[in-house]
């Protein structure tokens, strides 16, 4: 359910209505920031920037490089796995045979096969991949969100920059947040020392299930449509009464997330961008009918609506088994690969590279297929492989990225990076440059410090 609350301003049920209109002040409201955030001006898009939105595909446990993007043919087989590489439809350039479609749309891809965080703990080194900032320490699993591991996720970010006001959120997760195997939530999905207000908004939903609903736009069975009324008009009173008092960024951002909460759940055009049943049936099934491929259909509903940033959580749903959930192959990695894992991920991405092709949107957005780290050169006695973030391989297109083209070299066992490492922040910078604003551009915490969106550099080669 949609939350009519706000963490920074708490103008719910469970306050009396005079209470409110009795506050003689800001900080009664307990809405007090620095003065400096009104007078600040939105950050300009740098001149001749393509992209305006970005799709994540973030394929949760670490895909192994060896059999998707950076396949090793020459290697003894227990480093290669079973599968061979395949010529794609740029000369010279192969990647395993699991990806035939992505093969025929390798001219619109750019791969990295030399990505490094040097952290193989999923939440920890998740942090750093969806932040561009190494977790203190690395090598952390089961850690959570909260200082000094609070740099805000790249969503947040886009929140933050975003301006004027908009019928949908700026930053959108989905199908769920990212979770430890106790079940607690990963750093790095959230807008750290930004502030409540840039968080991205996570819809929880399954888009696969015939009857697919968002709960975030249904009201909760005690708030009738006239009790959301009559406190929309309460809202308005409040802010009759604040009119003439000096605002700080806090009651603005109060204000925005307020008003969006109450036009979400009363605008039909809001809801529409959810229904799935909008599309054609040979739409929905070029993208695959798993939850991962009609969660990445719903992201092109979405930034076609006007979100500006989307990311796609590999779905792990209640029937993955414990000791190789989502692409976390410690076990059976061939058979996993083949049968649940490649096929979905291979339909999905081409599906949305056509799509946003053919609707002229490709050359505006940025497609990230990304992961926490990949899989170690050897298989395990298990039959599997387990976590390396010594290097491993991610691929992006749109926005101005170059397609065709490789950067970065691994050894002959995808085992460490032998030309042009990558770190992430690098990463974050090439998506931040593509959607036209420079790595320097500067963001501000609550305290009103400033801080660079990223420390990284853009890889040029890829721009």
């Amino acid at each position: 359910m949609l939350s009519l609350c706000d963490n920074s301003a708490r103008l719910c049920d469970g306050v009396p209505r005079r209470a409110f209109l009795r506050a003689g002040s800001l900080s009664a409201l307990g809405l007090s920031l620095p003065r400096s955030l009104a007078a600040r001006q939105p950050p300009t898009r740098m001149k001749g920037a393509r992209a305006k939105k970005c799709i994540v595909l973030f394929l949760l446990g670490g895909p192994p490089q060896h059999s998707t993007w950076d396949p090793k043919p020459a290697a003894p087989k227990e480093i290669r796995g079973e599968f061979g590489p395949i010529s794609t439809n740029v000369p010279g350039v192969q990647i395993s045979e699991l990806m035939p479609r992505t093969a025929g749309m390798m001219d619109k891809l750019a791969v990295l096969r030399a990505v490094v965080t040097g952290d193989s703990a999923h939440s920890s080194s998740g942090y750093y991949m969806m932040t561009g900032v190494p977790h203190i320490p690395k090598q952390r699993e089961n850690v959570n969100p909260g200082p000094p591991n609070d740099w805000p996720t790249m969503g947040a970010v886009m929140q933050y920059l975003a301006t004027g006001r908009r019928l949908l959120p700026p930053a959108v997760r989905l199908p769920m947040h990212i979770f430890n195997t106790d079940g607690s939530i990963w750093p790095g999905q959230d807008s750290g020392w930004l502030g409540h207000a840039s968080d991205p908004w996570l819809f929880n939903c399954e888009p696969a299930s015939p009857d697919f609903d968002v709960p975030q736009f249904r009201l909760s069975s005690d708030v009738s449509r006239q009790r959301m009324n009559a406190r929309r008009t309460l809202l308005e009173e409040i802010e009759s009464r604040l009119r003439d008092v000096e605002r700080d960024g806090q009651i603005a951002t109060y204000s925005d997330q307020q008003r969006q909460a109450f036009d979400l759940l009363s605008t039909n055009r809001a809801r529409a961008a959810f229904d799935l049943k909008q599309e054609s049936d040979a739409t929905r099934d070029l993208y695959g009918r798993g939850q991962f491929g009609q969660s990445v259909l719903l992201s092109r509903r979405l930034v076609e609506a006007g979100v500006d940033f989307v990311q796609v959580n590999w779905f792990r749903g209640p029937d993955e088994p414990p000791a190789n959930p989502c692409w976390d192959s410690h076990a059976d990695e061939t058979n996993r690969l083949k049968d649940v894992l490649v096929p979905p991920l291979d339909q999905a991405l081409t599906a949305l590279l056509t799509d946003l092709e053919e609707r002229g949107q490709l050359e505006e957005t940025v497609v990230a297929v990304l992961s926490e780290f990949g899989r170690t050169p050897r298989f395990n006695g298990r039959a599997g492989r387990d976590h390396w973030g010594h290097v491993f391989s991610i691929a992006l297109a749109g926005g101005g990225i170059q397609g065709g083209i490789v950067h970065g070299v691994s050894d002959e066992q995808a085992a460490y990076p032998k030309q042009d490492a990558v770190a992430p922040e690098d990463v974050t910078a090439t998506v931040f440059h593509a959607l036209g604003y420079s790595p320097h551009t500067a963001s501000y915490d609550v305290t009103d410090r400033a801080h660079p969106i990223t420390r990284g550099e853009p890889i040029r080669a890829l721009l």
